[in-house]
């Protein structure tokens, strides 16, 4: 099996699996208990959380667990409009970020979304950031690295943007970003992250909230992990997102230099190829790579390659209902190549000799 939807979601390590059933089987009690097996839980999910923290460099009182990156973008954006009811409900926002961002904005009635301008690379034009944070928005959010074509925007630039020139609130999804490519938060206020894209466990995420934040949480209850997000937490879950985040910290620079290999590759090898258009830009993350095959249905070569046990997408998993790439679309004016888009995310469990059995395949299928 050759599996190139990484960016849908990434196969769970072993040793992340070993560390949910171990600590499944150990550590039984409710974290919220007051008795020994309670206090065990309590114990070992805040150690987990303090890993993280060191990892991203936050604070532990800044790490909120969560189910999913969706739900993480959902309490950024509606946490902050609830907080802050006295500030002017004006956001900006871009047209290329994931439907976690973008339904849950139109679905919030009395706000303003505003759209940045992108440059000829997709990247935010900081002279038009700058322009509308005149209009005193009361959040910014973004993607860091985009899931269909990997544009990557400049979130330390972006941020001190910000806080150079208003009082909004910077928030980031970086989903496809966190353990590939270089994150700092150093300017960012919240950031969204989820462990199955870095091969660990689906149902664990994060919201990374700076400690002068304030936010209301969208699920209320007893104590938990933390006062932003109520439910039982679970210490299996919160520790295979531990272990997988250091595993995959400690092999971010070997994987990054193997993919850019493979993607490398794969770039020279499609461009030959008639009818084919490379949509990712020179810049974007070489963990995804987007292209267009003109005259072909996405769908129809993805299932000639699913029959060869060879896996990629159309776009991002949460909008693969859509016929085509609506930020495709919306980037370039082209109905064709928007309907033709194809998706190959890497990871380091990938390998040269998968992308060459690819582009064989792919050209006997063409």
């Amino acid at each position: 099996m050759i599996y190139f939807d990484n960016a849908a979601t990434t196969k769970v390590r072993e040793e992340v699996l070993d560390t949910f059933i171990k600590v499944s089987k150990d550590y039984i009690g409710n974290p919220n208990s007051i008795h020994k097996l309670g206090f065990e839980s309590k114990k070992l999910i805040n150690a987990s959380v303090k890993q993280v923290a060191n990892i991203l460099n936050v604070k532990e009182n800044e790490i909120i667990f969560t189910s999913c990156s969706s739900e993480s973008n959902n309490l950024a954006i509606k946490g902050i409009l609830d907080a802050y009811q006295r500030r002017k409900k004006i956001i900006l926002t871009t047209i290329l970020e994931h439907p976690s961002i973008t339904n849950t904005l139109n679905n919030i009635n009395d706000i303003e979304i505003i759209n940045l301008k992108l440059d000829n690379n997709y990247h935010i034009d900081i002279e038009d950031l700058k322009e509308k944070l005149k209009l005193d928005p009361i959040l910014v959010t973004i993607h860091h690295v985009n899931s269909e074509l990997g544009i990557i925007q400049d979130i330390e630039k972006i941020g001190k943007t910000i806080k150079e020139n208003s009082k909004a609130i910077f928030h980031v999804d970086g989903t496809q970003s966190l353990t590939k490519i270089k994150v700092n938060l150093e300017y960012v206020d919240l950031f969204s992250a989820s462990a199955h894209k870095f091969n660990g466990l689906k149902g664990i995420a994060l919201l990374v909230k700076k400690e002068k934040i304030n936010l209301v949480p969208l699920i209320n209850g007893g104590d938990s992990q933390t006062v932003y997000r109520a439910g039982t937490p679970s210490p299996a879950l919160i520790a295979s997102f531990a272990k997988a985040l250091r595993l995959a910290m400690e092999s971010q620079e070997e994987a990054l230099r193997k993919v850019k290999e493979i993607n490398k590759y794969l770039k020279e090898e499609l461009i030959k190829i008639d009818n084919i258009i490379i949509n990712s830009k020179e810049d974007s993350s070489p963990f995804i790579l987007n292209f267009s095959i003109k005259n072909i249905k996405p769908e129809t070569m993805i299932h000639k390659l699913e029959a060869k046990e060879i896996y990629l997408s159309t776009k991002t998993a949460c909008s693969s209902k859509e016929d085509y790439s609506k930020s495709l679309y919306q980037l370039t004016n082209n109905k064709d190549i928007s309907k033709t888009s194809l998706r190959l995310s890497l990871s380091k469990d990938n390998t040269l000799e998968e992308a060459r059995k690819f582009i064989k395949i792919l050209k006997e299928n063409l």
